[in-house]
């Protein structure tokens, strides 16, 4: 087994990125992206990117980052609503997007990652989402195929890993995290812990390495919250 582990983000990216690239990216709203290697793909430069995320962050932070510097060409995402830098630039023709309901967009990750190339689902039937797919009827419902997504090059975050690359997801981190890293081609893994190989008991590993390349720590992510809501003080 070749050696995983990278020293920083930067290293992680620095001959795997190019432009016109297709990236998958974990997280939900600001829970479980990872963040530091969102930083370092916008340090590359890399532009004319295909970005598929259940979102695209905020303004200033997560992808929103490479949204202000105009680095993604398109987003393949499910909810876009927390950032004004993604409307303005997609009501003004800026920026492709194809909208994809949730859970179409969480099995068209993992279809790619097993190597289905389609599938059929009855979610989107009657709908904008249906246009120009095919439908089929099974048992006497309507469905539409959908095509499975595989990405160049997949961005996830995990709490701990092992230096073979088994991962173990905290709490709704786990989101879309692994669906991402079984799509991608080359997957690269930022985590809070790393552990010795044999460390992990089996049973606790969400994720098994074969489907990571390359590992770097980020021992003390910001982790923002994305909305706060307080009840209001009484006086």
């Amino acid at each position: 087994m070749s050696n995983k582990v990278f020293q920083s983000a930067a290293d992680a990216l620095q001959d795997i990125v190019d432009d016109g690239q297709t990236f998958a990216v974990g997280g939900f709203g600001l829970c479980g992206i990872p963040e530091a290697l969102i930083a370092a793909l916008k340090e590359t430069g890399a532009k004319e990117l295909t970005c598929i995320s259940n979102n695209a962050g905020v303004d200033g932070f997560g992808l929103g980052l490479l949204l202000e510097t105009k680095q993604i060409k398109k987003m393949i995402s499910s909810y876009v609503g927390e950032n004004k830098e993604f409307e303005r630039q997609y009501l003004s023709g800026e920026l492709e997007v194809e909208l994809t309901p949730q859970g179409t967009l969480a099995e068209k990750l993992r279809a790619g990652g097993a190597g289905i190339p389609a599938f059929f689902t009855q979610t989107g039937v009657g709908t904008l989402i249906a246009e120009g797919k095919e439908v089929r009827e099974f048992d006497g419902k309507e469905y539409i195929l959908e095509n499975s997504l595989t990405a160049d090059v997949a961005l996830v975050k995990a709490y701990k890993a092992d230096k073979a690359g088994n991962l173990v997801f905290r709490k709704t981190a786990r989101n879309f995290n692994p669906m991402c890293a079984m799509a991608g081609k080359v997957t690269v893994v930022e985590v809070e812990q790393l552990v010795e190989i044999g460390e992990l008991d089996p049973d606790e590993i969400h994720l098994p390495g074969i489907y990571i390349n390359r590992i770097i720590v980020n021992a003390h992510p910001e982790k923002r919250i994305e909305q706060m809501t307080l009840k209001a003080e009484v006086v």
